[in-house]
């Protein structure tokens, strides 16, 4: 199974809405020439704890063929990204002690950042470092002004290019309003979720998000508000990571999000495979399915295939 259950429906949904991502020009720090790479979370039903999984209880299938396994590891270093939108109500800092507390849980083997979203793009207040106190420190209230919100997706984009070649798997926590003020329009899907959502799979970056209010009168919108929790769905989804909000309204604490989010994060492989990707590189569709009983597998919709030469 690709995804949590409760997300069956939304891809249905999205389906007819989706458009095609446009080119990316960064390649996966994750695969050889000729070689996908994505991360797997296993997920044991109705969140129960998951068993150790082997390569041979996995099937692989690519664009529908039966693929094989190239490598199936246990990941346990961690680039992790939090990316909180400065547009956010002032409000959310009461979050912040369980946002340190989720900090500090991470293993040595995670690197962590912190950055703020604002004008399109990211301020990064601590890079990736294995030092989270470091991280916790830098926590600070969001600005609160609706301006300095413009687009949360650009801003991901903009973050995800600048990272290391980091050869593992990825992360990103974005908590954000998802409305675009920037180039928000009127289809039900904002221009750069897609093209977010291809940077992410390309560079094996697993995209999650909690929604909380922006500040202003535009942010408690119902059409924008509803709107924007289907692209925060979206992208966390698709990426194969997931999307945590209730109704329309603040969380009353992000500990259970944050809770479900460091077990998922435990609970993680890198899968790989060799495929033909000509000379540019190429999307492919992969498909999992195990005989273990009581397992979902969370990954992203795609998996990118580097130039074969």
């Amino acid at each position: 199974m690709k995804s949590r259950i409760f997300s069956m429906g939304l891809a249905a949904v999205l389906a007819a809405t989706a458009v095609f991502p446009l080119a990316i020009l960064a390649q996966s720090p994750s695969s050889g020439p000729g070689t996908a790479t994505f991360t797997v979370t296993v997920v044991g039903k109705n969140d129960a704890p998951s068993p150790p999984v082997a390569r041979d209880d996995v099937q692989l299938s690519v664009n529908s063929e039966r693929k094989q396994i190239a490598s199936w590891t246990k990941a346990n270093e961690l680039y992790l990204a939090i990316l909180i939108d400065d547009s956010l109500n002032s409000d959310v800092g009461l979050q912040w002690s369980d946002l340190t507390s989720f900090i500090m849980a991470q293993p040595a083997t995670s690197h962590v950042a912190l950055a703020y979203a604002s004008n399109a793009t990211v301020f990064i207040a601590q890079d990736f470092t294995t030092d989270h106190a470091l991280v916790a420190e830098a926590l600070r209230i969001p600005r609160g002004d609706i301006a300095a919100g413009s687009s949360p997706y650009l801003s991901v984009e903009d973050w995800i290019k600048r990272w290391p070649g980091i050869g593992t798997r990825g992360s990103l926590l974005l908590i954000s309003s998802g409305i675009d003020y920037f180039r928000g329009g009127f289809g039900p899907i904002y221009p750069d979720v897609d093209p977010t959502i291809s940077l992410a799979e390309k560079s094996n970056v697993n995209i999650w998000s909690i929604y909380y209010p922006s500040a202003g009168r535009l942010g408690h919108f119902f059409y924008l508000v509803n709107k924007a929790q289907l692209n925060l769905s979206k992208l966390s989804l698709e990426t194969g990571g997931e999307s945590y909000y209730l109704g329309f309204s603040s969380p009353v604490s992000v500990k259970p999000y944050l809770d479900e989010l460091q077990q998922h994060l435990k609970n993680q492989y890198l899968l790989s495979f060799a495929g033909e990707g000509g000379t540019k590189g190429k999307f492919v569709s992969p498909r999992l399915k195990t005989e273990l009983s009581r397992l979902e597998f969370m990954y992203a919709d795609q998996a990118y295939i580097p130039p074969s030469k």
